[in-house]
């Protein structure tokens, strides 16, 4: 009798995490798009305007609290931070400008925890169903 009821939970068991693993690779987690011109020729009023407003953006990150107060711990102030700034390549300015939305201060350890937690679940019913102790002694 005992058997008959394990065999329906094990295959439910498979199931549930073939379609788990599915779910979790077929869905990307960071997806972003967007249209791209076919030719792109730059005048240099263009790359003087870009230049400009990548140079505002870099500005107000370094002004903010947190960043400033970093740059003062090590040393750095204000007014040798933007001859710096300014020395920088037009390709730099634009580098560093279009990748700050893509930084993450903390990290994303909600989503590590969740997993992690996922993992520790799916091992104890496994043990649960397949009738497998685990003893620890001192």
């Amino acid at each position: 009798m005992r058997w008959n009821l394990r065999e329906p939970l094990r295959q439910l068991l498979i199931g549930y995490l073939v379609i788990a693993v599915l779910a979790l690779t077929a869905i990307p987690a960071d997806v972003q798009a967007m249209f791209l011109p076919t030719s792109v020729n730059p005048t240099q009023d263009d790359l003087r305007l870009n230049r400009q407003q990548s140079l505002e953006k870099l500005q107000r990150l370094l002004e903010s609290k947190l960043i400033s107060q970093r740059l003062t711990d090590l040393g750095l102030s204000q007014e040798e931070i933007l001859p710096k700034l300014h020395q920088l390549s037009d390709q730099q300015v634009h580098f560093f400008a279009s990748h700050l939305e893509s930084l993450q201060t903390g990290g994303d350890g909600l989503v590590i925890i969740i997993t992690l937690l996922v993992i520790a679940i799916l091992v104890v019913v496994l043990l649960q169903l397949t009738g497998h102790k685990i003893i620890i002694t001192k």
